[in-house]
């Protein structure tokens, strides 16, 4: 069967195959969209990007041995017109400003229906950013200094220090997170230091439990 050439050529970075390959099931159906390439990391990703010259790359935050954050970051220096969409598990309202802070185009969480996926896929590639509306409508308070909301423990924190917290808060040691992010043991130490002082916290003990009743809160909240 002969390529459409004018078929928007899609990559997908997710660390698990089944989701890769329901979302290319998905994706090839349509008549103008076609999935190119596949990784499940960011050396991977990279590759495959440089390789297939996609016109959108949909990513999962959680990839093997790397995050999907720096992958965006290190895209939008590498193919600043590229359009990267945000297919995730992550919680929105955690996740999703930071990820267009730092170059992405949308922000979609893996739940949602088959249909609203293909519609946020085509709304970034029409040159618009794709948010819930709730969300959208959060942003947009804060920007105009009218959110009434509190600051919460998690705005305080860089992109890098969040996911040591979170990664902390699932009970990984501090060799594991070194692993999990491709970081030295020491970095680690240093971004736990930097924690514990954002967040006024005394101790290792004391870090442990509120990283962990912070998970169970955005749990509750899901």
């Amino acid at each position: 069967m002969t390529e459409n050439p004018s078929r928007t050529r899609i990559v997908l970075v997710d660390d698990h195959p089944m989701v890769r390959e329901r979302l290319a099931e998905v994706i090839n159906r349509e008549a103008d969209l076609l999935v190119c390439g596949e990784a499940e990391d960011r050396g991977g990703a990279l590759d495959v990007i440089n390789r297939e010259n996609p016109g959108l790359v949909i990513v999962d935050l959680t990839l093997k041995r790397s995050n999907g954050l720096d992958l965006i970051k290190d895209l939008q220096v590498m193919h600043p017109e590229l359009r990267i969409l945000v297919v995730s598990m992550q919680d929105e309202t955690l996740y999703a400003e930071r990820v267009i802070r730092a170059g992405a185009h949308g922000y979609i969480t893996k739940q949602e229906a088959t249909r609203n996926i293909l519609k946020a896929i085509r709304h970034v590639l029409a040159g618009n950013v794709f948010l819930s509306p709730e969300l959208s409508g959060e942003i947009l308070s804060r920007m105009l200094g009218r959110s009434k909301a509190t600051v919460r423990s998690h705005d305080l924190l860089s992109d890098r220090e969040l996911q040591v917290f979170e990664l902390v808060g699932q009970g990984f040691s501090t060799r594991q997170i070194a692993e999990q992010l491709g970081l030295d043991v020491k970095t680690v130490e240093t971004y736990r230091g930097r924690i514990k002082e954002k967040l006024e916290l005394k101790d290792a003990s004391e870090l442990l439990r509120k990283a962990i009743a912070w998970k169970h809160e955005q749990a509750a909240e899901s």
